[in-house]
């Protein structure tokens, strides 16, 4: 049986696209309830030592302040005598808000003031004050690095380094050509444009329904089931809309705790929101220093690669990501060793943003490579192909497939790479330096375990679900596309539900997998529907469909048609009015093939970027930026490149402009706000052209799509930095590229 009405692969506009632009769409802080209070979290302003005093007198006398939440009233909970983690949680003691009076980090939530009005929150959290007994911090990654250590496996899809093969240290010794250098990269904080935001609604009964902003409405619930010791039934997640996440909302955030705490204590429904300022006080990018060596033959064979990271983690938890791996699957190269370490600071521990490792790792990497060009008097692309891998030397592995040589060809044609000059400073127009850099990117191409419920209506009306996200990827609108293209529907015959933690099974919205995953489950639950339907359609009085075996319908149209005669169909309500049925309901688990473990499954990527710098002032402007991407099938290409130009533009401002500045006197991160912590605006965004290279690959899921959420992003920056080197001829290894650094 097939689908002759072929939605999969049209650029479809999104179908929650209308109530995003009319204010239709509401969001976690905007669902309102009679009799709704309001609590406002109060940040510790030190990074360590403990609460000597909380005096909250002179807010508990206004007139319409509830309560004011600490640690020397919160209720007991056995949650505070035993550790349990979340389904994002790395290895170790998640923290616990309101737990005792330690402070372990700045901005730390160590109050919560619940007021009738939002207003009177805010201002009676002013008027709580604290003394503090202070005790020295250390959160300079470089201070702490003769004390990094290697951190245990602990969390879920964490590949520690593999072992070393060859001898690494030798080769690069003996290597004709050699590059060994440190990369630096900063902090980064998501700020997505929602803040984070719980609102709870307190039943009758005691039940709750919360709306959250969250890319995980299950784990949340499993975090709220545990910590208050509640049923599943007693806890309901919504999140039909989230303004954007980028990885913060994985783990649930401690708003969410405070709104369940308070809304329990005080028996009424409760808001929490935390404000841009407190964005800044869970999770955020890693700063990490990364060691890259390299080493050559004169043709630019590689010998030798060592690739060593250091990575900050927090002094409760273990955070860890893959971050050298990459180095030694990208180029064929025998001789490598990889190491990777953990120094923990007196921050929050670190949270995964956009492709987290890959998009750190790869940028060392990548500019490692560019250097090695230059030295060896190689153009940067050719070194690539040179070294190029057919096979992953790390697990000794086959592709499922891969079309990366494609993405170099096909991106250094739209980018005109053969008219380079190769020489630093010499390409300019006027007092404009200009630049040509390139870079390979990576990510895994991953499927996890996920549920779909199909319901079709004898009407031809469809309703798919699964307790999945959408973050703003555009998970509504491609699951309407496979779940419409399976039973030959129209789009507006299709409705996605999801960000509901009743619904069936989902992994949280995170690694580029929820169109594998999720995607697969619902093609597998709209093909069990249509077995019935094909079956009831053959019954059907006077039947062309009577002798037609399944690989002979097509089913497009509302209607099952015989694929040689189209002319010939039931329709859809004729085959349920047969069957008797006034609806079908089919559910379905999808899980990963066990033929996948053979492969290597990943995303790859082709960037070549061009820089503008005035010779002058040292200011840098991205002009150009040409990514060729091979991500498998691509179901709908409007949704996807608009995937891969938001991450283009995170690329520019990772190159350029982002970065969490801390004051280590304090410890305290210093531009806590959107002012100060600069992104790249209009101005800075100019060209920007976007490539999907055909690839065929039967192996990484029943849809043979990859994602493309983390892969736009991941090389980005290595290439700016690399065409600023070209541009200028100064090489610069720290992230971002400012203009102190450049001059």
């Amino acid at each position: 049986m097939k689908a002759s009405t072929r939605l999969l692969g049209q650029p479809v506009s999104r179908v929650d696209g209308r109530a995003k632009v009319t204010g239709e769409a509401r969001y976690a802080a905007e669902f309102h309830v009679p009799g709704l209070i309001y609590g406002q979290v109060v940040s510790s302003t030190i990074a360590r030592g403990r609460i000597k005093k909380i005096d909250a007198s002179e807010a508990l006398q206004l007139q319409g302040v509830l309560q004011v939440f600490t640690h020397e009233n919160r209720p007991r909970l056995a949650w505070f005598d035993r550790s349990y983690r979340d389904d994002d949680s790395p290895s170790g003691s998640p923290f616990r808000p309101l737990a005792d009076d330690k402070i372990v980090y700045s901005g730390q939530p160590i109050a919560l003031v619940v007021a009738e009005t939002f207003e009177l929150a805010r201002h009676a959290a002013s008027l709580v004050r604290i003394e503090y007994e202070v005790h020295s911090h250390e959160t300079d990654l470089r201070a702490r690095r003769d004390k990094a250590y290697v951190p245990a496996q602990g969390k879920d899809g964490f590949e520690p380094p593999p072992k070393p093969r060859g001898h690494a240290d030798k080769a690069f010794a003996k290597a004709a050509v050699q590059i060994d250098a440190e990369y630096e990269s900063a902090v980064e904080h998501h700020n997505p444009m929602e803040p984070h935001a719980s609102t709870v609604i307190y039943g009758d009964d005691g039940s709750l329904t919360i709306y959250d902003k969250t890319q995980g409405v299950q784990n949340s619930q499993k975090y709220v089931s545990n910590v208050f010791n509640l049923s599943k039934d007693e806890v309901h997640i919504l999140s039909p809309f989230v303004g954007g996440a980028f990885g913060s909302g994985l783990r649930p955030q401690y708003q969410l705790f405070m709104a369940v705490m308070a809304a329990r204590e005080l028996k009424r429904s409760v808001r929490v929101s935390l404000t841009r300022q407190q964005m800044f006080t869970f999770g955020h990018r890693p700063a990490t220093l990364q060691r890259v060596a390299l080493g050559a033959a004169q043709d630019g064979t590689l010998e030798a690669v060592i690739h060593e990271a250091v990575g900050e983690t927090s002094r409760f938890e273990d955070y860890i990501e893959v971050v050298v791996n990459w180095a030694g699957m990208l180029y064929q190269c025998d001789n490598v060793r990889l190491d990777y370490k953990v120094a923990q600071l007196d921050c929050y521990t670190p949270l995964d943003m956009r492709a987290p490792g890959a998009v750190l790792g790869v940028y060392a990497l990548e500019c490692a490579m560019d250097e090695l060009a230059h030295r060896a008097g190689l153009d940067p692309l050719a070194l690539r192909l040179k070294n190029y891998a057919e096979r992953d030397q790390n697990k000794d592995k086959p592709f499922s497939s891969k079309e990366l040589r494609a993405c170099y060809h096909q991106g250094a044609e739209r980018f005109g790479w053969a008219r380079r000059s190769p020489a630093p400073r010499s390409m300019r127009e006027g007092k404009q330096l200009v630049g040509w850099g390139m870079a390979t990117g990576i990510w895994d191409a991953m499927q996890q375990p996920s549920s779909a419920k199909a319901v079709l209506s004898i009407d031809g009306k469809l309703t798919v679900s699964s307790a999945t996200s959408d973050i703003g990827t555009g998970t509504y609108t491609v699951m309407t596309q496979i779940a419409a293209e399976t039973l030959g529907l129209r789009i507006q015959d299709v409705t996605f539900k999801l960000g509901d933690s009743s619904l069936p099974m989902a992994p949280m919205e995170g690694g580029s997998w929820t169109v594998a995953s999720v995607g697969s489950a619902v093609k597998e639950a709209c093909e069990k529907v249509r077995e019935h339907l094909f079956k009831f359609a053959r019954k059907v009085e006077g039947s062309p469909l009577a002798k037609a075996r399944p690989e002979e319908v097509v089913f497009t149209e509302g209607c099952i048609r015989l694929a040689a005669e189209p002319d010939k169909a039931v329709t859809l309500t004729q085959a349920m009015r047969q069957g008797g049925v006034l609806s079908l309901e089919e559910e379905a688990l999808a899980v990963p093939d066990p033929k996948q473990l053979q492969y290597t499954r990943s995303t790859h990527s082709a960037v070549f970027a061009e820089v503008k710098v005035d010779e002058d002032f040292g200011t840098v402007r991205v002009t150009r930026v040409v990514s060729a991407i091979a991500g498998g099938r691509i179901l709908n290409p409007k949704t996807a490149r608009s995937q891969i130009l938001g991450a283009v533009v995170w690329g520019i401002g990772m190159a350029l402009e982002e970065e969490t500045a801390i004051d280590q006197t304090l410890g305290r991160f210093m531009n806590h706000n959107l002012a100060e912590y600069h992104v790249p605006v209009h101005a800075d965004v100019r060209g920007i052209e976007v490539l999907f290279v055909d690839e065929d690959d039967s192996i990484v899921n029943p849809l043979g799509a990859k994602g493309l959420g983390e892969i736009g992003i991941v090389g980005v920056a290595a290439a700016i930095a690399n065409a600023v080197f070209h541009a200028t001829g100064k090489r610069v290894r720290s992230l971002p590229i400012t203009l102190d650094k450049l001059l």
